[in-house]
């Protein structure tokens, strides 16, 4: 479901991958208010549904300035954490749950609104340290709102000062890598 930038490291360069990973993110996307999934995301069917009708405009902005700097999360269920050796989202496929323990992550900038089309989507920009679980965010916001939330929609715009609209796009790549190695 998600799209956007992701930076691929190659032989040598696979030793600098955690200097790519621990950098700042920048994410848009979209939340769906009133409907939760077992995923968090629009992968997985609605289980869920509460009002959302009551939330008003006032209401996210108070709500998107309590998540901005140092929060606690919980990291989602199906994730690719490990727990006992084994991936967390193995262990959500056959049913188990785990507790997992709240992380703090941080959001540099939280910038929220209504969808113009659907008042029960807001759309959301966030730029947040290494680990923050957009997931997470996502249903967090829709229960400090009084309902539940769901993400339908992400891209990943950065990575410290990489931005996707300076990445190849995969037709681009190919063309690339025909050039400097075939």
């Amino acid at each position: 479901m998600a799209t956007g930038l992701l930076i691929v490291c190659v032989g040598k360069a696979t030793k600098i991958v955690d200097r790519y990973q621990g950098m700042v993110k920048g994410y848009t996307g979209t939340f769906r208010l009133g409907e939760a999934t077992s995923t968090w995301d629009a992968d997985s069917p609605v289980i869920q549904r509460e009002p959302w009708e009551h939330i008003k405009d006032d209401d996210i902005k108070k709500v998107v300035a309590s998540f901005c700097g140092d929060i606690w999360q919980v990291p989602p269920m199906f994730s690719a954490i490990k727990v006992g050796g084994e991936r967390m989202y193995d262990k959500a496929r056959r049913g188990e749950k785990v507790e997992l323990s709240p992380r703090r992550v941080t959001m540099f900038k939280f910038d929220i609104e209504r969808s113009l089309n659907d008042r029960q989507n807001l759309i959301f920009r966030v730029i947040c340290s290494k680990g923050t679980y957009i997931r997470s965010l996502c249903a967090d916001f829709g229960k400090a709102l009084g309902s539940c939330a769901h993400l339908t929609a992400l891209r990943r715009d950065l990575i410290g000062e990489y931005s996707v609209d300076d990445a190849w796009d995969f037709q681009e790549l190919q063309e690339q890598i025909t050039k400097e190695f075939l």
